[in-house]
């Protein structure tokens, strides 16, 4: 498949070709690493997106216009949290949430009656939170992130006309510690792994979950209109919580 071909592909799995509303849900756990430490099972989380494709002229390509909202749950209970030892818990409201899709030769391996389109996303960058202005909250003046999704489509339904396909996920993040976590520049971070599919619409996102987000923001229900930059992170929206004076 030529590289405008799987960008095809990849855009009818992670969303939808006529601009309909894609949601995914995912679920998983929050675990903690730490020079000889023990792993730590920290938190649940539970999220979801919702996302519009809008085709690039420009480009050739797509643009997703997204929000996300994520939730740091009681490991046993899965019951959202709102304090974690003593510390607000500030859970994950990105808004925009967007991403620009150009055709480049995305990795692609076929299982069986499916295939999985592999994206390994290495992150490095000047931190939001300088340890400067954030000593409690910041690990370090550069931000460094992976991230690793698996999408896995029915390759049957991939060679259809339908501007959707079925799709299940994998996401696996290593980060830093959170801003609210207050560790500083203590070595160590988080290790995020979870796992979701795309729904056949945000009606059929928990009950609990969708009721959460219209009591705080209720605008997380649908995808945005336009795209807009840069995006919302954990770390720029902790920024915006506690702005420096």
């Amino acid at each position: 498949m030529t590289p405008a071909e799987l960008l095809h592909a990849f855009a009818r799995t992670r969303a939808s070709l006529d601009g309909a509303e894609a949601v995914f849900h995912w679920t998983g756990d929050v675990h903690s690493w730490a020079p000889d430490e023990p792993y730590r099972r920290l938190f649940g989380f539970e999220g979801l997106s919702v996302t519009r494709l809008v085709p690039d002229e420009e480009t050739g390509g797509y643009r997703l216009l997204s929000r996300e909202a994520a939730f740091y749950l009681d490991p046993n209970t899965r019951d959202i949290l709102e304090e974690w030892e003593g510390k607000q818990v500030i859970h994950v409201w990105n808004d925009p949430a967007n991403l620009q899709l150009r055709p480049f030769p995305i990795p692609l391996t076929r299982l069986g009656d499916q295939v999985c389109f592999s994206l390994e996303i290495p992150l490095s960058y000047p931190s939001p939170l300088p340890v400067a202005d954030y000593p409690l909250h910041s690990s370090g003046d550069t931000y460094r992130a992976l991230e690793l999704f698996q999408f896995f489509a029915p390759e049957a339904v991939l060679t259809t006309d339908a501007p959707s396909v079925p799709c299940t996920m994998s996401w696996t993040r290593m980060s830093p510690w959170l801003p609210w976590m207050e560790q500083g520049q203590r070595p160590g971070g988080l290790t995020f792994h979870c796992r979701g599919h795309k729904l056949g619409g945000y009606a059929e996102v928990p009950e609990r979950t969708r009721a959460y987000i219209a009591d705080r923001h209720p605008e997380y229900g649908r995808a945005p209109e336009e795209w807009s930059a840069p995006n919302e992170t954990s770390w720029t929206y902790f920024r915006r919580l506690h702005p420096v004076h």
